[in-house]
């Protein structure tokens, strides 16, 4: 008798946590902020924020010189800051709207691993802006990974060039 009860509340348990589990509906982290088709990113602390509308003011990416980072590293670089602080002050000055920072990786690795470092790079450049004392509702982020090179090479001299986050500002 006891046997029959313990398997009766094993079998409970089990076919309890299937029903459970199956129910259970899998998000995406930051599915809210995150707009697969584009790539862009919100205000990841704002969840109203929208994202921009490309239609309308795509940026200017002329205006100030890509942050360049390391081999497989998404920390700005002192020698990188300086560019980070004149878009601050640019920004603070109220002469853009905002600006969207776009990230980039060089060739090696995969896609998926070179957009997810895309990704870091434009946030560690959003998070620097932000410590300036810029607005993170003007903000956004986008990460292209290796998919849009700045130049075409395959050596270490390309890949320096296409680790990068860009500033395009509207």
């Amino acid at each position: 008798m006891k046997k029959m009860i313990l398997k009766m509340f094993v079998f409970g348990v089990v076919a309890g946590s299937v029903a459970v589990l199956s129910g259970c509906q899998k998000n995406k982290a930051g599915a809210d902020f995150y707009d697969s088709e584009s790539n862009m990113y919100g205000d990841p602390l704002l969840g109203d924020t929208p994202l921009v509308d490309p239609t309308v003011a795509d940026g200017d990416r002329s205006l100030f010189p890509p942050v360049f980072f390391a081999y497989d590293s998404s920390q700005v670089n002192p020698e990188e800051s300086g560019k980070c602080e004149q878009v601050a002050d640019y920004l603070k000055k109220g002469k853009g709207q905002g600006v969207i920072v776009e990230g980039h990786g060089d060739e090696r690795g995969s896609r998926e691993y070179n957009l997810a470092l895309g990704e870091r790079r434009a946030l560690a450049v959003r998070d620097y802006l932000i410590s300036l004392g810029v607005n993170s509702a003007t903000i956004q982020t986008k990460t292209y990974g290796e998919e849009m090179p700045d130049d075409m090479g395959h050596d270490e001299n390309a890949w320096r060039k296409n680790r990068r986050a860009v500033f395009a500002i509207y």
